[in-house]
């Protein structure tokens, strides 16, 4: 009995190195190349959401709309929105924000239980976004956290941030800047305005329900708090962000 013990351990030990070279190799591949597809994406041509609320949903034949682009092929507001919007401290923490986290879990536990508020951060996001499914489940958010080491530490900011404005779902089948950009606004990212690309970023916590094409008050308010935060980053957090 010893003796297969051993010998399942020593299995699932070499299973577990595998798997961990496997994910090293993706990150690492991923640093310059740009994915091909996303797991999220695959999910959204094949199921369409469910619910109400939801805007400009396709019928089939479903198409994703994705076109990959690096900091130098979009307007230099769109990082500064996204981050402004999603995630201010981006150049300064290594992966995880702890005070958003708290701050979040605070105002969740305390709220109606209705309007819940993540701490993410825009790395946490990437690696859900680009490595992983939807879902919250504890698996789901174990892988999440790994993957965010691994990018954070085989990744510099600037690719992060590439990955972010690529792969970021910004309506049903339409994921990155790019493709959300010539669909709302009929013009590539490298366009964008400080206003328009405020207005993409402020309805990035969920852009089935937000309309960017035509915007309703809750979507012009949270453009107006992204711009607010805009001009208190300013254009030195764009130049940082190139120096990365």
């Amino acid at each position: 009995m010893a003796h297969y013990l051993r010998l399942g351990g020593k299995i699932l030990l070499q299973v577990l190195a595998v798997l961990f070279l496997l994910s090293v190799a993706w990150v690492l591949v991923y640093r310059w190349v740009a994915p091909p597809a996303t797991w999220i994406m695959l999910e959204r041509r094949a199921h369409p959401p469910v619910g109400k609320g939801y805007y400009g949903i396709q019928e089939a034949p479903r198409h994703i709309s994705y076109d990959f682009r690096t900091l130098d092929e979009v307007a230099p507001a769109v990082p500064l929105a996204l981050v402004a919007a999603e995630d201010q401290r981006f150049l300064l923490h290594h992966g995880f924000d702890v005070d958003a986290m708290v701050s979040a879990a605070k105002h969740n536990w305390n709220g109606d239980g209705k309007h819940i508020v993540g701490g993410s951060t825009i790395s946490q996001q990437v690696a859900k976004n680009v490595f992983l499914w939807h879902g919250r489940s504890y698996v789901r958010k174990a892988a999440e956290a790994y993957f965010t080491v691994l990018i954070e530490l085989l990744w510099d900011k600037r690719r992060i941030m590439e990955m972010y404005l690529s792969v970021a779902e910004m309506g049903d089948c339409t994921f990155g800047v790019e493709a959300a950009s010539r669909r709302y606004f009929n013009k590539p990212a490298s366009e964008l305005s400080k206003e328009e690309a405020a207005l993409l970023a402020g309805v990035l916590p969920n852009p089935l329900r937000f309309r960017a094409s035509d915007p309703g008050p809750q979507a012009r308010a949270k453009q107006r708090r992204v711009l607010r935060n805009m001009r208190q980053l300013g254009p030195a957090f764009v130049q940082a962000l190139q120096d990365e």
